[in-house]
C-alpha cells in the first residue's frame, strides 16, 4: 500500500550553467516537505560540467 505524505519530487537545475552558454544542463532530483517548505528551494549541488559548486534552483 502506497503511503501518503507531504513530500514531493522536485527538480533542480543550475542557474550558473544556463549563463554560461555551454552545451547541456545540470539537474538533479531530490525531495521536499511541501507543507514546511512552500517556496522554491536553492541548494548548492555540483556541476561535472562546470567541474564547481554551483547554486541550483527548483524549476516547475
Amino acid at each position: 500500500m502506497a503511503k501518503k505524505g507531504n513530500r514531493i519530487q522536485v527538480i533542480m537545475e543550475c542557474t550558473e550553467h544556463k549563463t554560461s552558454g555551454m552545451a547541456g544542463t545540470s539537474r538533479y532530483i531530490t525531495t521536499k516537505n511541501k507543507k514546511n517548505t512552500t517556496d522554491r528551494l536553492e541548494l548548492k549541488k555540483y556541476n561535472p560540467i562546470l567541474k564547481k559548486m554551483t547554486v541550483h534552483k527548483e524549476i516547475k
